[in-house]
């Protein structure tokens, strides 16, 4: 177990979220979950929490009620090596979702993720501050994060 985790609250969908999410990335799965018991806001029986790893990092979905919404002022941040990666990680997560701009999302539960491209983050680290500087404005109009684009841009090309 982790020494620190994120929790996401959900209304009543933390099970159905926590399924989804290790449906969506390898090295994922459902560590354990626990129920309302007597006494408690929602019908005992019915899940309150639910401990999950996606790509082995730790996280804890809670049925809290509505009293909490998601923003996108949190966010998660799938970093990702490859296009086809890119394609497979926003299809999914886009599923019942929203696109936003330059690799933002938000999925069907009201999470917000950002796709990260570490390549990307490699131009945008560049020396050569021109060369980072075209790649950030041809992400600034992208949706999904085109890397072939992107380094073309990097590229001057």
């Amino acid at each position: 177990m982790q020494n620190l985790s994120t929790c996401l609250w959900f209304d009543t969908q933390a099970l159905d979220a926590a399924k989804f999410y290790v449906g969506v990335f390898p090295n994922s799965r459902i560590v354990d979950t626990t129920y309302y018991l007597e006494g408690a806001p929602a019908p005992a029986g019915t899940v309150l929490t639910v401990q999950f790893l996606l790509d082995g990092t730790e996280y804890l979905a809670l049925n809290g009620g509505p009293v909490f919404k998601f923003t996108p002022a949190i966010s998660m941040v799938a970093y990702i090596d490859t296009q086809r990666e890119i394609d497979l990680i926003w299809e999914r997560l886009c599923e019942g979702g929203q696109p936003g701009n330059c690799g933002w999302l938000t999925d069907r539960y009201g999470v917000s993720w950002q796709i990260v491209p570490r390549p990307m983050l490699e131009m945008l680290r560049a020396a050569d501050k021109q060369a980072a500087q075209r790649a950030f404005s041809a992400m600034m109009k992208m949706t999904k994060l085109d890397l072939p684009t992107l380094r073309r841009a990097f590229e001057g090309r």
